[in-house]
């Protein structure tokens, strides 16, 4: 096997596919992340774990890329989770709670994207590192699926919004 997993890489891994997993369904059930429901609570539990795992790994030795996006990530989730209990920004709040939460979505698949294609498949990888075009090209693509998801989301809230306005 050409990049083999030690065994926090292996735990790591495992638990990294859960949240993605409950992020899926809560996208297909609710169009969104929602923290209050048991996929949402399961999310963000693993998300965290996620992140903090990966801490342990480096394959430069040090602080990288990854982990930065690790802390973006809970960032973007403790930011969602309070901006959920305040009114300070009223009626916007339920779009950055839901735009952040996806933002951790995003996030979470972006180190996943490097991995696998730097893994996959073990005797001639697809990547080598993120800056191997199949790795960035693929990032690329997720990006731009990501702008279009928010989009549709904004766009959802809004229409769900403006129809729970009308009189009955």
């Amino acid at each position: 096997m050409a990049n083999p997993l030690s065994t926090l890489g292996i735990i790591h891994t495992v638990i990294s596919v859960v949240p993605v997993v409950a992020g899926l369904y809560g996208f297909s059930k609710y169009g969104a992340i929602r923290p209050k429901t048991d996929s949402g609570r399961i999310y963000v539990i693993t998300l965290v774990l996620s992140a903090l795992t990966s801490f342990g790994l480096s394959s430069t030795g040090g602080f990288n890329a990854g982990h930065a996006i690790g802390i973006l990530a809970i960032l973007a989730v403790v930011f969602s989770l309070i901006i959920a209990r305040l009114s300070w920004f009223g009626r916007l709040n339920r779009y950055l709670q839901a735009l952040s939460m996806s933002f951790t979505f995003f996030l979470l698949l972006v180190p996943a994207i490097n991995e696998t294609l730097s893994r996959v498949p073990p005797a001639n990888p697809i990547g080598n590192g993120p800056e191997s075009a199949p790795v960035q090209t693929v990032t690329a693509i997720w990006a731009a699926i990501f702008l279009i998801g928010i989009c549709l989301q904004a766009w959802t809230i809004r229409r769900r919004a403006g129809n729970a306005a009308l009189p009955a």
